[in-house]
């Protein structure tokens, strides 16, 4: 019989899985590891067994045996049904008490089923989002659990030690909050990753086209603009990707890969959440929207003839300029995206009733993330000097500098059409930021629009009620509330 040594069990072996189990190991817990292939088992223990104390079980009850009470079992596999499978497989094993945490990239509505259905049976059910990918489930991942208070108080300890640390040492993972907040947000960091790549994307796009920089010049300019206000290990990355030469042809990296994105589901989780809860994220949306588009080839194949203008690149002074202000677009753009990510965070929280600290998730973000930026302190000081903060742009430091920045913005935009750049991102991101700071929007006429052809009523800005004009009729207006 195998004896319960083992602090924390990871089940699911593939990179993911087994890169967070030698995470724990190595930092001195000691970890059951079991997957449906004994083979990947055998081989992880043979392989990095001498990183720290691992317990291989054949089977799931060797597993299940295997760990101190109360129980802690990670989940990594797909999403989905696999997953069902798996806590159908382990739950009629564990006693009350137990936590099983799912580490994958599960829909947040998901979690929150299967966390009440495990609640019934005395189970813990946590929902982990886990951000950094294989590097950072091996060196530190940012760790966003969901669940209970009392699955925390059990695994919050470990979590802390793996997680990643911010420069002021502080573990980037928090208790986010019950049922499925801790997915959830996993969800809304990938939507603003999705945004974020997409507004880098379109940076590149016009330096290449407007300002006719190679990719080697456009590197040097990110690794210049990533030591300052637009630190973070996305831009770091990009210069490095650019940089890059590619060994079979000697062309630049970027210009033989091929110019279709493809995507996992998250930022599509997104955008269809948002559209659900009411909560405009036009530049996420837009992002989702550019890659696919750029995976529609015979759209694009039939379009190649259509009339526009062709990009004329600058002068070498005027190059440099126009770069200065591609990097006041980014940065602005940016904080925008955020802005639209923390806003479906906090609707979230209110719909679901999860009490979610958008300052504490700030915290969270700050290492191991794909989305890691140096903003994200301020972001968190933001909401931690005005927890109620309805939105970034109402933030006094961060309204100065999207407002000391938005001239550029719309001159890159001007640019951008007239050279015929197509720079989705950056155009929704200025639009939401003109329509919020708009004393007056066009939804007066759709709305009177609505009245003509469907009777649904109006308010009035001069007095209360809802009304409806008689528009068949001799156009009179009744209160209809």
């Amino acid at each position: 019989m195998t004896s319960s040594t083992a602090q924390i069990g990871v089940t699911g072996l593939a990179v993911m899985g087994s890169n967070l189990a030698r995470n724990f190991a190595r930092n001195g817990f000691t970890v059951a590891v079991h997957n449906r292939t004994t083979a990947k088992t055998t081989a992880l223990v043979e392989e990095f067994g001498h990183e720290g104390s691992f317990v291989a079980a054949g089977s799931a009850k060797e597993f299940v045996d295997a760990l101190e009470r109360p129980r802690r079992l990670i989940i990594m596999v797909k999403a989905g049904e696999p997953t069902d499978a798996v806590i159908r497989e382990f739950a009629p094993l564990l006693e009350p008490g137990d936590v099983i945490i799912d580490g994958g990239n599960a829909h947040f509505e998901d979690t929150r089923r299967r966390e009440k259905e495990l609640r019934e049976q005395g189970l813990h059910f946590v929902g982990v989002g886990i951000s950094g990918g294989e590097e950072g489930a091996l060196l530190g991942p940012s760790i966003m659990p969901g669940g209970s208070e009392e699955s925390w108080a059990s695994l919050g300890p470990m979590l802390e030690k793996i997680s990643a640390k911010a420069a002021d040492g502080t573990p980037c993972t928090s208790h986010v909050g019950p049922d499925g907040a801790g997915h959830f947000v996993k969800m809304v960091h990938n939507g603003i990753e999705y945004a974020d790549m997409q507004l880098i994307a379109e940076a590149y796009h016009l330096l290449r086209e407007v300002a006719g920089y190679s990719p080697a010049k456009i590197a040097e300019t990110f690794r210049a603009w990533n030591r300052g206000r637009l630190d973070s290990y996305l831009i770091e990355i990009t210069a490095e990707v650019l940089a890059h030469t590619d060994a079979a042809t000697g062309r630049p990296f970027v210009d033989v890969v091929a110019d279709a994105a493809e995507q996992k589901g998250t930022g599509r989780w997104t955008v269809q959440i948002a559209l659900d809860l009411g909560v405009p994220v036009s530049g996420i949306a837009e992002a989702v929207f550019a890659r696919a588009v750029s995976g529609h080839g015979e759209l694009r194949t039939a379009a190649r003839g259509l009339a526009g203008p062709q990009a004329e690149p600058l002068s070498a002074e005027a190059a440099d300029a126009f770069a200065a202000q591609v990097e006041q677009a980014l940065y602005a753009s940016k904080i925008v995206s955020y802005t639209q990510g923390f806003h479906q965070i906090q609707a979230g929280s209110e719909e679901y009733g999860w009490s979610v600290d958008p300052g504490a998730v700030a915290s969270l973000w700050r290492g191991g993330c794909i989305i890691r930026a140096a903003f994200l302190d301020r972001i968190r000081a933001a909401y931690d000097a005005r927890p109620e903060l309805p939105s970034l742009l109402a933030d006094a430091g961060f309204a100065d500098e999207i407002g000391a920045a938005q001239h550029d913005w719309r001159e890159v935009l001007v640019a951008a059409v007239r050279q015929g750049i197509p720079v989705p991102a950056f155009a929704a991101s200025l639009a939401y930021y003109d329509a919020l700071r708009s004393e007056r929007l066009p939804a007066a006429l759709t709305q009177g629009q609505r009245d003509f052809f469907g009777a649904h009523t109006y308010r009035r800005t001069d007095r209360e009620g809802s009304y409806h004009t008689l528009w068949s009729g001799d156009r009179s207006e009744v209160r209809t509330d």
